[in-house]
């Protein structure tokens, strides 16, 4: 492994996710390592369509340019898979974990076609086109972090896009104000008719009571996709399921706060300290014991899934 790569992988996930950050620390070297590689090239496409660094700032790109970055996203990920030398430390990084863990191209391409939803400005009619934007952006990526942690049957494979899914409509609820800061919605808009909200007006403070109402069905909505993924749990390796589990209670914590906070979740951007990591980190510890000894029932049928040539 190249060293400087992987110290340009730690960096980027120091500054890019304090909460997965501290997870990833409970990963055995190489699963760590390979985590960190993943993360880097993910972080880096989010960042080349948000118009962004390491998740921070913002000059969003016109529709024209976003979709021009995109393409050259598809363009450089599409050479690195033909084992083609990267000069861009990201694509050196995706290249070298997509090779060693075999991470399907496919994977990658749809975590990509979820940057053209933003692009094209997509909108969300409902809760389930919500969950599609989830999948892509989100979900997809647990499928690769769960191949990079040596995961290759089909029913933990679900189990870990759901911990996405669970993650991005927590991310969602947080960053709502943020987003419509810059002129994205990722609320269904049938909510947003509900309580009369329009669509560029959610930033305006008159409508923080009706959004912590919302925030609050995002959050429960992610209830059975954190308890799906905490089932999944069990059949990782004992490192992977207890960093897993972390990232999971981090997550989930964050959510709830959000929800707490009712109206003035977004006066300040919801997070865990580093005393409230450490108490997660202990619980992480114990849930992933208690899934490795528990028996859990097939994952629920009324929970949204991606289409079967996706997965």
């Amino acid at each position: 492994m190249n060293q400087p790569l992987l110290d340009h992988a730690t960096e980027t996930m120091r500054q890019g996710s304090k909460s997965f950050a501290a997870a990833a620390r409970l990963f055995d070297a190489p699963t760590r390592r390979n985590a960190l590689l993943l993360y880097t090239w993910c972080r880096h496409c989010d960042d080349v369509i948000d118009g962004q660094a390491l998740g921070h700032g913002n000059t969003p790109p016109s529709p024209t340019q976003a979709l021009a970055r995109l393409q050259g996203l598809r363009e450089t990920t599409a050479a690195a898979y033909r084992g083609e030398p990267m000069n861009d430390p990201a694509f050196a990084a995706f290249q070298s974990v997509a090779m060693a863990c075999g991470i399907e191209a496919r994977h990658a391409f749809a975590h990509l076609d979820g940057f053209a939803m933003d692009a094209h400005g997509r909108c969300y009619e409902d809760l389930a086109d919500t969950l599609d934007y989830c999948y892509h952006v989100a979900g997809v990526v647990g499928l690769m972090m769960a191949q990079v942690m040596g995961v290759r049957d089909r029913a933990t494979l679900l189990r870990a896009c759901d911990l996405g899914l669970a993650f991005q409509l927590t991310n969602i609820a947080r960053d709502i104000v943020d987003d419509a800061t810059v002129g994205r919605c990722y609320l269904p808009r049938a909510w947003l008719r509900e309580f009369d909200i329009p669509v560029e007006s959610i930033v305006e403070t008159r409508h923080r009571p009706a959004l912590a109402t919302l925030a609050g069905r995002l959050v429960e909505a992610a209830e059975p996709y954190y308890a799906s993924a905490t089932a999944g749990i069990g059949a990782l390796p004992p490192r992977c399921a207890w960093a897993v589990a972390t990232a999971l209670h981090v997550y989930r914590a964050i959510g709830l706060k959000v929800r707490a906070k009712g109206a003035q979740a977004w006066d300040e951007r919801q997070g865990t300290s580093k005393a409230e990591k450490l108490w997660l980190l202990g619980r992480g510890l114990g849930s992933a014991g208690r899934a490795r000894l528990t028996r859990h029932p097939p994952r629920p049928a009324g929970l949204w899934r991606a289409p079967e040539q996706a997965l």
